[in-house]
């Protein structure tokens, strides 16, 4: 059974109006919210980026029923483990068991702000790992302690716990990090419609149920207005996760993505009023093994896609 999801896109809105989103998300129905945890936008033209937990926390209390994740936290250097297990149970406890983490291991974008270097790849994977293992532990309740290659953590006790530890899902974008998911997490999170990513997370134990994705989208009576939208606010996406996660800042993004143009999304972003592109995306997700779909409305007109979203898509959705 496929489910619907709505994302909080924090670079591109106030915390307030994220507050606002999350209580009209719940209204129009869908199952669940995503909220992405950055310090900086993607390119200038976002102008925005609050601090994702002080959000979730407003969303936990102004909401009863739609289920709140992360997609995704990085709890590698911006981040101490221990703190994200902290504020993860919090938020767990906030909304009385509706809340998912959902980890990676980040980008240079967002991690670098503190100094601490950014290391290679398979670097970064390793402490994901050991930063889950962690957050785990701590979730034990207790004083804990823990020396490791990349953490150390000294007596701490998380004293505020949710009866169930939170679940853990895990960002992946091939085989390598599909199994770690399947070995350190209870979710696998992926943003490529690829079914050997899924595959590779249910050959190494993974749940085949919990497969969550998301799908930018840019709504709009005008699709060619719709689409020099989503240009203008999303073309770091054509640059490829590998470039995606190496760069420093908003203006560099802003050069490198220079020679997109709008057309160059147009095969991976639906816009316009046409449910039917909208419909076909799903689809290519659905076919690839994913089960919790979440839309990302680009840009300001968050009520329009509501409106969309309540007179045509979610019809054509339950009857694809």
């Amino acid at each position: 059974m496929t489910t619907f999801g709505y994302t909080l896109m924090s670079e591109e809105h106030g915390p307030k109006e994220l507050v606002d989103i999350a209580r009209t998300s719940e209204e129009a129905g869908f199952d669940f919210l995503v909220s992405s945890d950055h310090y900086h936008p993607w390119v200038p033209e976002q102008q925005h980026s609050p601090y994702a937990w002080s959000v979730l926390g407003a969303v936990a209390a102004v909401t009863e029923r739609i289920e709140l994740a992360t997609l995704v936290t990085c709890p590698i250097i911006r981040y101490h483990p221990a703190v994200v297990a902290q504020k993860a149970a919090t938020i767990g406890l906030l909304s009385d068991g509706r809340f998912t983490l959902g980890l990676g291991s980040g980008e240079r974008l967002n991690e670098h702000v503190v100094g601490q270097g950014w290391p290679a790849a398979d670097t970064r994977q390793e402490m994901l790992a050991e930063a889950i293992d962690i957050i785990r532990l701590l979730w034990e309740g207790g004083y804990q302690s823990y020396k490791g290659e990349y953490f150390t953590v000294e007596d701490a006790r998380v004293f505020d716990l949710p009866e169930r530890p939170v679940p853990i899902g895990i960002a992946a974008s091939g085989a390598q990090s599909a199994r770690l998911a399947a070995e350190y997490g209870d979710a696998l999170i992926a943003t490529e419609a690829d079914a050997s990513i899924v595959d590779a997370f249910a050959q190494a134990g993974g749940d085949a149920d919990a497969t969550w994705t998301q799908i930018p989208v840019c709504w709009g009576e005008d699709a060619e207005k719709a689409l020099e939208d989503a240009h203008r606010q999303f073309r770091w996406s054509a640059l490829g996760w590998k470039v995606q996660a190496e760069l420093p800042n908003p203006v560099n993004f802003d050069a490198a993505s220079a020679q997109v143009r709008p057309e160059d999304l147009a095969s991976s972003i639906p816009t316009g009023p046409d449910p039917e592109p909208y419909v076909q995306a799903v689809a290519k997700f659905r076919d690839a093994g994913f089960n919790r779909i979440c839309f990302v409305q680009i840009g300001d007109d968050q009520d329009g896609f509501f409106g969309f979203w309540n007179r045509e898509l979610q019809g054509a959705l339950a009857g694809d």
